[in-house]
């Protein structure tokens, strides 16, 4: 019972700083840099950086999940019990949510704001499919390599997947209810987020037998 709630404790508080991470850093380089395009290179390295030391505090506590479509397919692949998935992924959307407020309050925004960024289509509906597979993927692919270099690779393909996907990819159910919180840089209108979330939980459905065939050991 005490591993479970620490367990929890950590999906909760990493995915919490991961959405302070996604939204500060969003809010911080508009701010400085007054270029979409730098702000968003900012909002990359900042994000891949800490999803990468996250990984390396939180793992041997929880697995460092931090995502419900990752939480999702674990179940699927049977290394976490339906319970305490489904446990993982109320923590998960209630720390992005805290995380979005947290970023808020430093930056001296109203705690919680309605997304007005617009981000609709089959091409961004696509990208999010492609960013959570390959997510997946690179969990799946670096497992048997170890901790260091896990956390190292999901960072990094995280960096680069906010700049080869139309969506700079979400890849998270629970960051893109927590992003439709925030007017800031790194926001979604709420009506855009349900496709979002629905275009993770499939790619995590199609993705996670593939990925087990693939990389079986």
């Amino acid at each position: 019972m005490q591993d479970r709630a620490r367990a929890l404790m950590a999906e909760g508080l990493g995915t919490m700083l991961l959405v302070a991470g996604v939204v500060g850093s969003g809010i911080m380089a508009e701010r400085l840099t007054h270029d979409i395009a730098l702000a968003l290179l900012c909002n990359a390295v900042a994000t891949g950086a800490l999803l990468t030391v996250l990984i390396f505090i939180f793992a041997p506590l929880s697995g460092a999940h931090f995502n419900p479509a990752v939480t999702l397919s674990m179940a699927l692949s049977r290394k976490i019990a339906p319970r305490d998935a489904a446990l993982y992924i109320a923590v998960q959307f209630a720390g992005g949510v805290a995380g979005t407020m947290l970023a808020h309050a430093m930056f001296d925004i109203a705690p919680l704001v309605m997304g007005l960024k617009v981000r609709t289509g089959t091409s961004q509906w696509l990208a999010e499919g492609v960013a959570t597979a390959g997510l997946l993927l690179t969990i799946y692919g670096m497992a048997r390599h170890g901790l260091l270099a896990t956390a190292a690779a999901v960072g990094l393909y995280i960096t680069a997947a906010y700049w080869f996907t139309a969506s700079t990819s979400f890849a998270n159910p629970a960051v893109t209810v927590a992003r439709a919180f925030t007017a800031t840089f790194s926001g979604i209108a709420p009506g855009d987020a349900p496709l979002f979330i629905l275009a993770q939980c499939l790619a995590a459905l199609l993705i996670t037998p593939f990925a087990n065939w693939l990389f079986r050991a």
